[in-house]
């Protein structure tokens, strides 16, 4: 792919055209996205979050940034840790910004009920609304793979993080197996815009979603990224036989 074009599922598309693409997607799953998720993965996601927000291991004091935040379910993860912390030893109350693009998943996350912690707001990854060096840590959790620049987004999360903060991408990847490759790729292309089709009545935006995952870099290409744009001591923890990747590393 030429610095001219930008990936939308299986086609290349003007860079200046995939941000409003994108939003279009999320503008019409916002409403039903988390009972989507629930349905597509048989509530796995579910798991796979818990496992990056342990990770995280959020504390009190801290500032967070979720980017690409959506309705909220890292966000909530990440307070709920921090403030069993603060009842263990005290300290000040953790921060959890929430930034995501799409401003209708920022008000379907309000309209499910917050936490003191979190802030909502409405911002691009690869351009965040924050000064250099404010926060403790950052997430992207599936979001990564919607942005136009997947390079100059981890340069801007290096850009925020101060140094030593921690950054992790929760994110689909690629099967480690053949045999899980071929059985993913069926389920994927065959069973997911079919659900999207029956329960949000949208398999074009479904469909998008499964091929975005297949244009995503694979792990290891991630990790040489992430090295690219500042990030040190780079680690992959592969999630259900590489389904899901979380991607760790530390600001330097």
């Amino acid at each position: 792919m030429s610095q001219t074009q930008a990936t939308f599922g299986f086609q290349d598309v003007d860079p200046r055209e995939k941000p409003g693409m994108v939003r279009a997607v999320f503008d019409s799953v916002a409403r039903r996205y988390d009972l989507m998720n629930d349905l597509m993965s048989g509530g796995v996601h579910r798991l796979w979050k818990d496992a990056a927000a342990a990770r995280m291991n959020a504390q009190p004091g801290e500032l967070i940034i979720d980017c690409a935040g959506g309705t909220g379910d890292m966000a909530h993860r990440f307070a709920r840790m921090a403030r069993a912390a603060k009842a263990r030893r005290g300290g000040a109350d953790a921060r959890i910004v929430i930034v995501d693009y799409n401003a209708e998943m920022v008000a379907a996350g309000r309209n499910r009920g917050g936490a003191p912690e979190i802030a909502w707001s409405v911002g691009d990854a690869q351009n965040l609304p924050l000064p250099d060096a404010v926060a403790d840590a950052y997430c992207i959790s599936f979001g990564l793979r919607n942005v136009t620049d997947i390079a100059r987004a981890l340069r801007e999360a290096r850009r925020v993080l101060k140094p030593g903060g921690r950054f992790l991408c929760l994110e689909f990847s690629r099967p480690t197996t053949e045999a899980l490759a071929r059985l993913y790729d069926a389920y994927s292309f065959k069973v997911i815009p079919a659900i999207g089709a029956r329960v949000a009545n949208d398999r074009a935006s479904y469909q998008y979603l499964v091929e975005s995952i297949r244009r995503f870099p694979d792990q290891e290409t991630l990790a040489g990224m992430m090295r690219e744009a500042g990030f040190s001591r780079v680690s992959v923890t592969n999630f259900s036989g590489g389904v899901a990747a979380l991607h760790q590393g530390w600001a330097v």
